[in-house]
């Protein structure tokens, strides 16, 4: 789908959300709840973390997308900030979920988290750690891609927890039992491979309402506590497999689904990870007719999550909590399926690096859109300033909430990206993108203002050879300033 015109229409702040008072009006109505837990002064805001899995920006129907359904992710854009420029800043192994969520959670860039995510050391609190110091219940319920002993130390409370990467959706394993294998919080940290439970086949339910089911249960025996919360629901959808769709949410034919402009049979040259999973769910040379019913499952996975989302937001909303709640729906990566001739998200396209972020609640501008560029670990930051926590040190995000009073300020003039040692990128209006593969380059440049779906490559233009040489000195200043590993002004970016 080609978002060009959208781009210059949507993507505007709007400047006469400038002066609404921070906290004072919710998102959703009207706040007049007085006292913290220790009976003065504001109330301390509930956090809820709605986080799916390889969810790219563009498939939110009120972001732009007018062929996917989805009436409440639409819900929370009406009602709130939208951050139309969110990136992960990519990862040192195919699983880009593992590296994001870590940055995710301890605010922390690429360069900076433990063995790419894998491990969160007790020196770098988890945003949910910090809160349960400062008082909060914390609830988990969904996927953790990192250790057991960084989810013990964060979360108070859980539900239905699943412990990996990535799980079948609707099959039946050797036992007769629907993947995936679950866990129930335990205090003492314990989760393996012989304390959780298959899921019942016989349920016939799907992990997106599994989770859904955990956040409702927690809400509802909420409804009496005014102890401040934190829900961090991190759903495993729309992730592959694809193959079965659950009972509910919206379900598209690939004749509806239309072919994005930017398709290849092929991906031009060899990019370093042309062999990874994601690559061979379908076969090279790509056939539209298979891309086509992919993206059709694709989009029905992002609307039955979308479904789950309801349902929480629902049962907020009538728990009398949600006048005092900020929600912030994002997710860990995007997904090509099918732009430049790939599947995954184990590159720098846009398509693979961008991703949704809406944040809604007390005092947050109502259907706003803001394209100031951030990354997923500035999230920490921002909530630490909206609940008036002190940052951490070890946090190197930066705080949004300025940008959420006035939309024109922008802490991030260019973002680094970078996957394993093959891939290394900058942007700003336009992006710089230089692959290290076989000591080939294949060095590409696009104006994304012009190109946004990055069809027009311009490196060899003599018109742009200024902006391809700012932007190449800027790659390597900043891959620098972050220590990164490799320099691509030695051969093989002495690696």
């Amino acid at each position: 789908m080609n978002l060009k015109v959208k781009n210059k229409t949507l993507f505007l702040c709007l400047p006469a959300l400038l002066n609404m008072p921070f906290f004072g009006l919710s998102a959703f109505g009207a706040n007049t709840e007085k006292g913290n837990d220790k009976g003065n002064g504001p109330k301390r805001p509930n956090i809820l973390v709605l986080l799916t899995d390889d969810q790219t920006f563009s498939t939110i129907h009120a972001w732009g997308n007018g062929t996917i359904q989805t009436p409440n992710m639409d819900r929370l854009v009406s009602r709130g900030i939208s951050f139309t420029q969110t990136h992960v800043m990519g990862g040192f192994n195919g699983a880009i979920s593992q590296p994001s969520r870590a940055m995710l959670l301890t605010g922390r860039g690429l360069m900076d988290i433990h063995r790419n995510g894998g491990v969160i050391p007790e020196n770098e609190r988890t945003f949910p750690e910090l809160f349960r110091e400062n008082g909060y219940t914390t609830f988990a319920t969904g996927k953790w891609h990192s250790d057991n002993a960084s989810f013990t130390r964060s979360f108070s409370t859980g539900a239905n927890l699943f412990f990996g990467g990535m799980h079948p959706y609707g099959k039946y394993n050797e036992l007769g039992h629907r993947c995936p294998y679950l866990h129930q919080y335990d205090p003492a940290g314990k989760y393996n491979n012989t304390n959780g439970k298959w899921v019942d086949a016989s349920l016939n339910t799907f992990s997106s309402e599994l989770y859904a089911d955990a956040a409702i249960r927690f809400l509802e025996a909420k409804a009496s506590d005014d102890t401040p919360f934190l829900m961090y629901v991190a759903f495993t959808s729309p992730h592959d497999p694809r193959n079965v769709l659950p009972h509910y949410g919206h379900k598209y034919a690939s004749t509806e689904v239309p072919m994005p402009e930017n398709f290849v049979a092929q991906h031009p040259f060899d990019n370093g990870d042309l062999n990874e999973r994601d690559e061979k769910l379908l076969s090279t040379p790509r056939i539209s007719a298979q891309v086509l019913t992919e993206r059709a499952n694709y989009y029905g996975m992002v609307s039955e999550v979308d479904f789950q989302i309801g349902r929480i937001l629902d049962v907020l909303e009538s728990s009398g909590k949600v006048d005092n709640t900020i929600i912030v729906f994002t997710s860990d990566n995007g997904l090509c399926v099918g732009e430049h001739g790939l599947l995954g998200k184990q590159n720098l396209y846009e398509a693979a690096v961008r991703v949704p972020l809406v944040i809604c609640g007390p005092g947050i501008p109502q259907n706003a859109m803001c394209d100031a560029y951030c990354y997923l670990y500035d999230i920490y930051p921002t909530l630490c300033e909206l609940a008036d926590i002190e940052v951490p040190p070890t946090v190197k995000g930066l705080s949004l909430a300025q940008t959420i009073q006035n939309p024109m300020v922008k802490k991030r003039e260019d973002i680094l990206l970078a996957y394993i040692n093959l891939q290394r990128a900058i942007k700003d209006n336009f992006k710089l993108i230089l692959y290290n593969v076989g000591g080939q380059r294949h060095p590409q440049l696009f104006d994304l203002e012009a190109d946004p779906m990055e069809m027009n490559n311009l490196y060899d233009d003599p018109n742009y050879s200024k902006k391809r040489d700012e932007l190449t000195a800027l790659l390597y200043a900043r891959m620098k300033a972050v220590g990164d590993f490799c320099d691509p002004a030695k051969p093989d970016w002495g690696y």
